[in-house]
């Protein structure tokens, strides 16, 4: 931070005099800017007193040669600016408590309007001091609107504008939709006991907390160099291919040469003595149907960013735009940026990166956009504690359009991990191949929901007839929206953080469950206390075979609890990509007393590995989709597989070499998958909460019996009992 100009309440120049206000030119040629060690000195003296008597003064100004009024001033400025801070902060609070509260007003009146009287069966009486009537709501919608007044009054005192206006609350949807592992009839009935002593919050999203981050013009320039410097080594990336990029013999990817990148571009810090230093480097090329100026606007954007790749970005924000751009196509864009990344299972940490996003036009229609880790202090860093430090070298991508609308796509990877905590045995091989965050796994996601947009686009009818409602094109984009929306919340269900934590429970049938509790606020979401409960297991089946095995409806009494082994029939069906395997699907049980209970469902697979996602809907919820309304307020809690390529060459539990004679057929990467079972089920609505014995056996019964008629229907239940130890996070 720099506080080098001018003095407090507008009093005269630093180190002037009263000639200096009449002399503007004498003025500027005076004007001066404190020195990083300067300014590093002020603050550390700052955190101690923030109100330095004159004695203090005077010998800083001896010290850093400052004349005392200029010290004086530059206390007054820093006080201010952290009081202006704090007014903001406070200012975000308040805002998202007033949203939070109109939220649940909304909800009251929804709600008011189904009320059912226990005595008589009719609508309750109103009573003239009945707190939830309508007089009642609107003062305190009148005392909301006050206080929104109030707050943007202050953001107007502090930071030289209003709060902007919020945006109009929709009304929201409420259905019939009972989530409970029952809906269906003949599921297991989970009752779980609600003691006191757990913490609930919501669920982890996109909507994150960071300190103010005040950046002062030498952060900027040093943030501007990092990043050229950055691109230009991602451009020498790019325009290199052997020795600098070496072919793997086994798979045909490209691998880095760290001894021709250490000659390329010697590090100041070589850090090649860590033993826990591992590299991650990979690069991949391909073709995606979107033209390349829509592929960089989407990822300029953030919140886009998180919706491109919902299954490897849990979460990213934009903290400080340093450079807008050319307006148009984003070149010399520069942004200040945290992400995170995952892979779709609890026993997997996440990767949290703070880095500097640059796009800069190389020649017309072709973009790169470089990516670099940037530390920022750590006292406004709010980086939760990693089992390994990640640090991304210059990685990106090249973005070149093509004359048929399509564009081609280079990706680089290249990531240092200090690991000082071992991997978990069931995920080591695909994370140390670097195909779990590799660029590999980055473009083949891309194209798999760029095949999506496209789909979107497409007004032709793909969608079979919904008991005698055949959708609108609108309507198709309608039920494509709110699956996309239960792939995010599902995505966003696996990997948590913000203090969120998985409790590991001893599991049935050897599996090893994790489950974790939270509060449900978001209106797209039954509101109250979900439980998530998941599990990880390795089958000596092909990704594919399990990915159609669970995707067909034909299969699916063999696993699914909520059809109580009812046949299931297919009544709506969207393409989603010229894969089959990539649709939406609507199901429904057949000889089921349920007939007003759907299931939604969206599956997708790519070379990187498989979803297959799903979630009880009722019937009107799916008519409001099909008929091209807006699906944002339909409650979904979703459940669903996530499939892998365990890429390993022996069995997950053999430590010793791989055999022919594996009997589970080891026999290469992709001969087994790491299946990932997550259930989310809504339980209560306490303000606290924690899980009984019972609700434990209930949970793991669930997930055991789940599992166990998974590998009874593949074929993978072992001819003797073995007990497997897997290692705890």
């Amino acid at each position: 931070m720099e506080y080098g100009m001018g003095g407090g309440g507008g009093g005269g120049g630093l180190g002037g005099d009263d000639h200096d206000s009449a002399d503007p030119h004498r003025r500027k040629k005076r004007y001066h800017r404190h020195t990083a060690s300067q300014i590093q000195k002020l603050e550390a003296i700052f955190k101690d007193s923030q109100h330095p008597d004159e004695k203090q003064r005077l010998q800083l100004s001896r010290e850093l040669g400052l004349a005392p009024r200029q010290i004086k001033f530059w206390f007054q400025n820093r006080r201010t600016q952290m009081k202006a801070q704090s007014e903001r902060a406070d200012n975000c609070a308040l805002r998202a408590e007033n949203d939070r509260i109109r939220c649940e007003n909304i909800a009251i009146r929804e709600a008011l309007k189904n009320v059912i009287c226990p005595t008589c069966g009719g609508p309750p009486p109103v009573g003239e001091d009945s707190y939830f009537d309508e007089q009642k709501l609107r003062i305190e919608n009148a005392h909301l609107k006050e206080e929104l007044d109030r707050v943007s009054s202050i953001a107007t005192k502090y930071i030289g504008r209003p709060i902007s206006q919020l945006p109009p609350v929709q009304p929201i949807h409420i259905s019939s939709l009972d989530l409970s592992m029952a809906s269906l009839g003949g599921g297991p009935s989970l009752d779980l006991d609600l003691l006191p002593g757990c913490s609930l919050t919501g669920v982890p999203n996109n909507n994150l907390h960071f300190p103010a981050i005040s950046l002062s013009d030498m952060d900027k320039s040093l943030m501007a160099d990092v990043a050229s410097n950055a691109m230009d080594e991602f451009i020498r990336l790019l325009q290199n291919n052997e020795p600098l990029w070496i072919k793997s013999a086994n798979d045909g990817r490209d691998g880095l040469n760290l001894d021709g990148y250490e000659r390329l571009f010697p590090r100041a810090n070589n850090h090649s003595k860590n033993p826990y230093l591992r590299i991650e480097a990979s690069r991949d090329s391909g073709v995606v149907i979107m033209n390349g100026l829509t592929l960089v606007d989407m990822f300029m954007d953030s919140n886009q960013w998180v919706e491109l790749f919902p299954t490897i970005v849990s979460k990213s924000r934009s903290l400080e735009v340093l450079s807008p751009g050319v307006l148009g196509n984003h070149s010399g864009s520069l942004q200040l940026m945290y992400e995170e990344l995952q892979v779709l299972s609890p026993l997997v940490p996440t990767r949290q990166f703070y880095l500097l996003r640059f796009c800069q036009q190389i020649e017309q229609g072709s973009w790169a956009i470089v990516n670099v880790s940037y530390d920022l202090p750590q006292e406004i860093s709010p980086l939760s504690s990693l089992q390994a430090r990640c640090h991304k070298l210059p990685s990106g991508c090249l973005i070149q359009d093509m004359p048929n609308g399509y564009s081609k796509i280079t990706w680089v990877e290249h990531v240092e991990i200090e690991d000082k905590s071992p991997t978990h045995g069931l995920f080591r091989d695909l994370i140390h191949s670097g195909l779990a965050f590799g660029a590999e796994r980055w473009l083949t996601t891309l194209q798999r929901m760029c095949e999506r947009l496209a789909c979107l686009m497409v007004s032709g009818n793909s969608t079979r007839d919904l008991g005698g409602v055949i959708p609108s094109p609108d309507g198709k984009r309608s039920m494509m929206r709110l699956a996309q929306r239960m792939v995010n919340i599902f995505c966003g269900s696996i990997n948590l953080s913000n203090g969120h934590q998985w409790t590991t429970l001893s599991g049935l049938n050897e599996v090893e469950v994790r489950s974790s509790l939270h509060r449900s606020t978001d209106p797209g979401q039954p509101s109250g206390v979900v439980l998530s409960a998941a599990a990880t297991i390795w089958l000596p089946v092909c990704p594919q075979n399990v990915f159609n095995f669970f995707k067909d409806e034909r299969t699916r009494p063999q696993w699914d609890v909520l059809f109580n082994g009812n046949a299931v029939q297919e009544v709506a069906h969207i393409a989603n990509g010229p894969h089959p395997g990539n649709c939406i699907s609507v199901l429904r049980a057949l000889n089921s007393s349920q007939n007003n209970m759907l299931i939604l469902q969206e599956s997708c697979i790519d070379s990187s590995g498989s979803l297959v996602v799903y979630c009880p809907v009722d019937l009107p919820a799916i008519n409001i989709a099909m008929s091209g309304e807006d699906p944002s307020y339909i409650p979904l809690l979703p459940s669903g597989f996530t499939i892998l390529p365990d890429a390993r060459h022996s069995h997950p539990y053999d430590r010793g070499p791989s055999t022919s004679s594996d009997p589970h057929g080891g026999g290469g990467g992709g001969d087994g998958s790491l299946i990932t079972v997550v259930f989310q089920i809504l339980v209560s609505s306490y303000p606290s909460a924690k899980m009984s014995p019972e609700s434990v056996a209930t949970v793991n019964n669930l997930i055991g019996t789940t599992v166990h008629q998974i590998k009874a229907a593949l074929n993978c239940l072992p001819t003797t009992t073995t007990t497997i130890t897997t290692t705890s996070l």
